[in-house]
């Protein structure tokens, strides 16, 4: 990216937000060359904290890209407010409505742009009491299926100190260590060229799900569970096709009861 070209909007928030970051963490970035400098990619980061999406963005633009976050379309509307967003190039999303796929083309646009899009797969901070990561939905897979995008998994470890969710408390003492590391794009090139069918849709999520959480554990050490997920009722499911079993041989099934060092 060259910073030069930022303009005055997108620098806004860089010169706001980066000093403070600088002396909020003691960072340590891994694994920035699988972060392409050009062209359209995913990066799907694990979500473990209100202050996550702060060290992902500080950690994707010292790879040098500028991230677009997905943000609640009536945030875009507030005055002020949605303008500034607007300007600093971040993506209104509609949820649960029939606007979906107008969202969808929205990000599909962005990536035909050639922009680096940041999408939360859990779609919320995880449940998991241990903040390892739990079942995705699918809204990563439709896009990569949507464009060819490469995916690439962003482990985040430490941003839990600085807000946990588990006792819902900031920590602004300064030096708080972070850990974030980009793996290899996630290979998704036995669903190339596959419709985009509720089975397809849960096995390209899981094999994400489990790249990330497996690029977690590396971080963190020791075993990784199974992919967690909140019971739900049956009908809630299949709507949402975010915790339906996967198709197929049982392989990823393995994987997750088996786990990762």
């Amino acid at each position: 990216m060259a910073r030069r070209r930022l303009g005055f909007w997108r620098r806004l928030p860089v010169v706001l937000i980066k000093p403070v970051l600088t002396v909020w963490t003691r960072r340590t970035w891994l694994g920035m060359e699988h972060v392409p400098l050009t062209g359209p990619v995913i990066i799907v980061p694990n979500h473990i904290s209100h202050a996550d999406p702060l060290v992902s963005a500080h950690f994707v633009y010292d790879a040098g890209r500028w991230p677009q976050y997905l943000g609640k379309a009536s945030v875009f509307r507030v005055p002020v407010v949605g303008w500034l967003l607007h300007r600093a190039r971040q993506i209104p999303v509609e949820r649960g409505s029939v606007d979906a796929a107008r969202s969808l083309d929205t990000l599909v646009a962005a990536l035909d742009a050639g922009g680096a899009v940041v999408i939360y797969p859990e779609g919320t901070i995880t449940r998991e009491p241990d903040l390892w990561p739990m079942r995705g939905k699918t809204g990563a897979a439709r896009l990569a299926l949507a464009t060819g995008a490469p995916v690439v998994p962003l482990a985040m470890w430490g941003p839990e100190r600085m807000f946990d969710p588990r006792n819902n408390r900031w920590d602004p003492r300064p030096r708080r260590p972070v850990t974030v590391v980009a793996g290899p794009p996630v290979d998704l090139s036995r669903w190339a060229g596959a419709p985009p069918t509720k089975a397809t849709l849960d096995e390209i999520t899981e094999e994400i799900m489990l790249s990330l959480r497996d690029l977690l554990a590396g971080i963190r050490g020791g075993t990784a569970p199974p992919l967690w997920a909140r019971p739900q009722q049956p009908d809630r499911t299949a709507q949402s096709g975010a915790e339906a079993p996967t198709s197929g041989d049982g392989t990823d099934s393995r994987r997750r009861q088996a786990g990762a060092a």
